[in-house]
């Protein structure tokens, strides 16, 4: 590495309340259907999370981590829904420990949106009674029992990940996922104690930040993943907007009085969303991919035909772009400036970062403290690499396609942009690799 490099901000060790990392790199939360039915883990999980520890990430953000079956997004995802578990995640921290990398657990639950229905929860926990509305999956709204058992669910994920080894969690409150469909003002449609006023919409998110600091005290790192803001009619323009940045604001100032280490910014109050992943919508992938889901939701059937149906096809994908915007790499970074100046806690963005003067520029700027990344590592597991190198992008870059999303599906999550490989043989050789046998512990290919 050269003097340069040394001096670039990226690379300097950030320091949390509980937590310290090498470098001001996380990957961010993503995966593919890598584990098993009941929600236990296994090789294949670890080697799909070692090929960021060993490309120089400073740390992981797990993929989305159930805290109970209902809250799946789809089957065959790790779970923390049980003790029993626990060793899994054990021996998936102390792997990645391995390359001085920390591994964050990502406490999630699905409520309303998922990408498939389960077997024996065919409907979702909400806020909310009303479906959600991209792909239609029916949900049930919460009673006050609902809501008091899925915080303790959330409890008992942060203390089994303690358990576990883990260096700290993650909630997921961003993307249109549970805390989002209580969080959004375009959501959330509740009269009681949990809806209405902001205080009222924010009051279930309080309530799991308190009930996990019971559980793992004040010296376990705790950060909130959020969206700056909703966007919440960015695909149907009838819907409400949601929440404004201004209400975020005032969210995070409440959770870091709970006790949040850090915060987490995104954008987009579902999932997928024009503004998360921003880039393409691969109208051919989906073509062929989201037939698995056409019998699930009330519009997916709908969804189907558009996609394969001429002028509608087209016209969807173009919608999408357009309500995305022009900018993909730091697309949440204004937002995440305006949380960083409200809050006393380290602030982390996400939203295509692949260039590393971009990423050096935000951290000097004062917009954030570190970014996280998803789709650019999938491209390049070795990003942070090539950055310590010398190159500013890298040779062979992330082309924003999506392609590796929409095959999540069906396929191992993986880069299928074939004009990035030399052959096809190749991007199928690497995409399959996370099943190859696992190395011994220790062993650094």
């Amino acid at each position: 590495m050269g003097t340069d490099q040394l001096m670039d901000p990226l690379f300097e060790p950030l320091e949390f309340r509980n937590l310290k990392m090498k470098n001001r790199i996380f990957r961010s939360n993503v995966s593919g259907q890598f584990d098993h039915y009941d929600g236990s883990g296994g090789d294949t999980r670890i080697q799909w999370e070692l090929k960021f520890a060993r490309g120089g990430v400073g740390a992981i953000i797990s993929s989305f981590v159930p805290v109970s079956l209902r809250g799946r997004i789809a089957v065959n995802y790790g779970t923390i829904h049980r003790d029993e578990h626990i060793p899994f995640w054990r021996e998936l921290g102390r792997r990645v420990h391995e390359y001085d990398c920390r591994f964050i657990m990502q406490l999630s639950h699905s409520g309303r949106q998922r990408d498939l229905p389960t077997i024996g929860y065919p409907r979702g926990l909400s806020s909310t009674g009303k479906a959600e509305p991209l792909h239609g999956f029916l949900t049930d709204r919460m009673t006050h029992e609902d809501i008091r058992m899925v915080v303790g669910q959330f409890a008992d994920g942060a203390r089994r990940a303690r358990e576990a080894g883990l260096d700290g969690v993650e909630l997921h409150g961003a993307n249109g996922y549970l805390f989002t469909q209580f969080l959004s003002s375009g959501i959330n449609d509740r009269d009681d104690e949990y809806g209405g006023s902001l205080e009222n919409r924010a009051r279930f998110a309080r309530e799991v930040v308190r009930a996990i600091r019971q559980q793992v005290g004040p010296d376990f790192h705790v950060q909130f993943k959020i969206n700056g803001t909703d966007f919440n009619d960015a695909v149907f323009p009838w819907e409400k907007k949601g929440n404004t940045i201004d209400e975020t604001v005032q969210i995070c100032r409440w959770l870091e009085e709970d006790g949040v280490d850090a915060f987490h910014i995104s954008s987009g109050s579902m999932f997928p969303h024009p503004r998360n992943p921003a880039g393409g919508l691969p109208m051919g992938t989906l073509r062929d991919t989201y037939g698995a889901m056409s019998t699930a939701g009330k519009h997916t059937v709908r969804n189907l035909l558009l996609f394969r149906t001429w002028p509608t096809g087209p016209l969807f994908g173009w919608w999408w772009r357009f309500r995305g915007g022009r900018r993909i790499e730091g697309i949440s970074l204004a937002d995440a400036r305006t949380v960083k100046q409200a809050v006393g806690v380290p602030v982390i963005c996400t939203g295509g970062f692949q260039t590393a003067s971009v990423v050096n520029q935000a951290i000097r700027s004062g917009s954030v403290d570190a970014v996280s990344i998803a789709r650019s590592l999938i491209a390049n597991n070795n990003l942070v690499q090539l950055w310590e190198q010398g190159h500013d992008r890298p040779p062979i870059p992330c082309t924003y396609c999506n392609k590796c999303l929409a095959n999540a599906t069906r396929n191992p999550l993986a880069c299928y942009e074939e004009s990035r490989f030399p052959s096809s043989e190749e991007m199928y050789r690497q995409a399959f690799s996370v099943f190859e046998p696992l190395p011994e512990a220790g062993h650094r290919p």
